[in-house]
């Protein structure tokens, strides 16, 4: 018994030195910025899920004019692909999802904080045509996954950067 603990509390001495730290609450990364501009459509999925968790983080606040943010995120790209893979018979039998985002972010003077930066997701669905819908709506979920992990990349990126 004595031996695991100097083993937990080995581990965990090991993991403060190196750096680990934990995300925090529902893994929100912390933004280096007071303000931000998000360049997405209102309208958009991907910008509604990227303000919903830039306001979660409650220390950035959402600007609608660039010039009197720290910094701007401008999604230069966004596509959804999905291709087929057919049986011998020539019928559906996996689809690849991919979605593919494009992005950077600026200063109000137009340096680059982070370059245009590519992130593709790919996810395999399998197909089955008796399940049709039910597939059909597997894929929606996918697509909607996808674009939270999308999200929470651009994230995570973000946070590592530095004030201009």
């Amino acid at each position: 018994m004595k031996r695991r603990a100097v083993l937990a509390l080995t581990s965990v001495l090991a993991l403060s030195a190196c750096g680990f730290q934990l995300r925090g609450a529902n893994g929100q990364a912390n933004l280096p910025f007071r303000t931000i501009y998000i360049g997405v459509p209102e309208t958009s999925p991907l910008g509604v899920e990227l303000r919903r968790n830039i306001r979660a983080s409650g220390e950035t606040t959402i600007v609608a004019d660039p010039k009197a943010a720290e910094a701007n995120v401008e999604v230069l790209s966004e596509t959804r692909n999905t291709t087929v893979l057919l049986n011998t018979q020539g019928r559906p039998r996996e689809h690849t999802l991919y979605y593919k985002v494009r992005f950077r972010v600026t200063d109000p003077k137009g340096a680059e904080l982070l370059p245009p930066t590519e992130i593709t997701l790919k996810r395999d669905l399998s197909f089955n045509e008796a399940q049709a819908i039910a597939k059909e709506k597997e894929e929606e979920m996918l697509y909607r996954d996808m674009q939270s992990d999308l999200v929470q990349q651009i994230l995570r990126r973000m946070a590592v950067l530095k004030r201009a």
